[in-house]
């Protein structure tokens, strides 16, 4: 067979630092230590630093020195052989050890998710494993964290694997059937056992599914949109908790137009905020889309706040006075914000906090003041108690759902088993072909059957070193 090239590249972050870390895979790893070291025991003995001088293989140049580490194959990340470089972070001292390691002979630089994709072609990875890990790689927050390095360490390839599993066998049974059913005498209860387990397997699917997409939610942040009349404080909400002036803040009517997004760790949470165009009817054609896609983004947010303003709110015998077209937006999953306390002082905030929420029938009421920050601590503290309530429990979940195409591969297997138990027990072969197409409906998940284009792509999400 051809044998594939040795691969290097820096693993750790170019520019300056402390320390770099050059990692090499392949065939040919342990060559770069005789190469550009001398040293024979750090090529005898495995998982242990050594504490070397590092050369150029031709000129015989000393570039610096390091650590050399050499992790033999098939246990290494890869399933390779692994030599790592740790030398000093100094872009020359990088260039260097690249630049010598690239005279070496069946050596390459490796390309983008190369050591990764080795790494799921040697079965040390499935595809689960890989997409977790390229999440831990992109997380942010805590529960990011915690949520990709569970998927990393297979949280979703085993029970997917063990039903998968399940599945074949069921599949095998029936195909006995087939094969042998009527010359070796097969039980004739055991298709009946196999509808048993299939609906089981069905029902703990199907059970899987209903997590309300906590983890593509938290995966990809929740998505909280501010919603309300002109003028309102939407966009000084926005600056406020984005801690800079990520919108612009103006006293005419209509200055945000499109979509202001800044992001947020609350409470450990990835949190997108959406400021919006405020809400009223208007002549102006611009204005009117950017009334239409703040409506759009009411749509698809996951929490949406609706801020008004107390001169906004009040009438002049001081009753409750809301636009038509807000009244249309406030359901019992809005929650509202009385703003501009500061320039409201004759109002009795808990009494209006009380009598809003009584007549719109809002989750929950607050009242502060964007100019002065006023009553944001307590709006923060809220949200990331509404943010726990919310998603605490589905996170805890040892098997959480963090893919579209997780969930799309699930819906598939389901379908087909559902097809496997509308079918007669007479319908043996069909019944296998469906209970086949189950099988490889969750192995698309895990990377067992035709996921190349799934492959490409998730590859390209991580950085050449990894």
């Amino acid at each position: 067979m051809h044998e594939q090239p040795t691969i290097y590249a820096l693993s750790t972050s170019p520019g300056k630092a402390g320390v770099a870390v050059i990692r090499v895979s392949g065939s040919r790893a342990k060559e770069a230590i005789h190469r550009l070291t001398k040293s024979k025991a750090a090529a005898s003995e495995p998982r242990k630093a050594h504490f070397c001088r590092i050369r150029h293989p031709v000129s015989r140049q000393s570039l610096d020195r390091g650590l050399v580490l050499w992790f033999p194959g098939p246990h290494s990340f890869t399933g390779e052989d692994i030599v790592e470089f740790q030398v000093h972070g100094g872009p020359a001292v990088v260039r260097s050890v690249l630049d010598a390691l690239q005279t070496l002979q069946g050596y390459r630089m490796a390309e983008q998710g190369e050591f990764a994709k080795r790494a799921f072609d040697n079965d040390k990875l499935d595809l689960t494993e890989l997409e977790g890990l390229a999440d831990l790689l992109n997380a942010e927050t805590e529960v990011q964290r915690k949520l990709a390095l569970r998927q990393a360490e297979g949280g979703l390839r085993i029970p997917y694997e063990r039903w998968r599993e399940q599945i074949i066998h069921s599949m095998a049974q029936t195909e006995a059937v087939i094969d042998f059913g009527e010359d070796e005498q097969i039980d004739e209860g055991v298709l009946d056992q196999v509808h048993e387990n299939i609906t089981q397997l069905r029902d703990a699917m199907e059970s899987h599914l209903q997590d309300n997409r906590v983890g593509e939610i938290v995966r990809n942040g929740v998505q909280v949109a501010i919603i309300g009349p002109p003028n309102a404080g939407k966009s000084t909400l926005l600056n406020r908790l984005a801690k800079r002036e990520a919108a612009i803040v103006s006293d005419t009517p209509g200055t945000t137009r499109d979509i202001v997004e800044v992001n947020l760790n609350l409470g450990g949470y990835p949190v997108v905020v959406s400021d919006t165009a405020g809400l009223r009817q208007s002549d102006d054609v611009i204005e009117m889309e950017g009334v239409r896609r703040a409506k759009a983004r009411l749509q698809t947010s996951d929490i949406k706040i609706c801020l008004l303003s107390y001169s906004q709110l009040l009438s002049r015998d001081q009753e409750l006075r809301l636009d038509p077209i807000l009244r249309d937006i406030l359901d019992q999953d809005t929650y509202l914000i009385l703003n501009k306390e500061d320039i409201s002082k004759d109002v009795d905030a808990k009494r209006w906090v009380d009598k809003v929420q009584r007549e719109t029938g809002v989750r929950k009421v607050w009242s502060m003041s964007c100019k002065t920050d006023h009553g944001v601590d307590v709006f923060l503290q809220d949200m990331i108690d509404l943010l726990k309530e919310k998603f605490d429990d589905y996170i805890n979940s040892p098997v959480l759902i963090t893919q579209v195409r997780h969930r799309h591969h699930l819906q598939e297997c389901i379908a087909s088993l559902n097809n496997y138990l509308s079918l007669s027990t007479d319908d043996v072969v069909l019944s296998a072909e469906e209970l086949r197409q189950a099988a490889n409906a969750l192995g698309r998940i895990t990377g067992r059957v035709d996921v190349e284009d799934v492959l490409d792509a998730l590859f390209s999400q991580f950085c050449i070193g990894k």
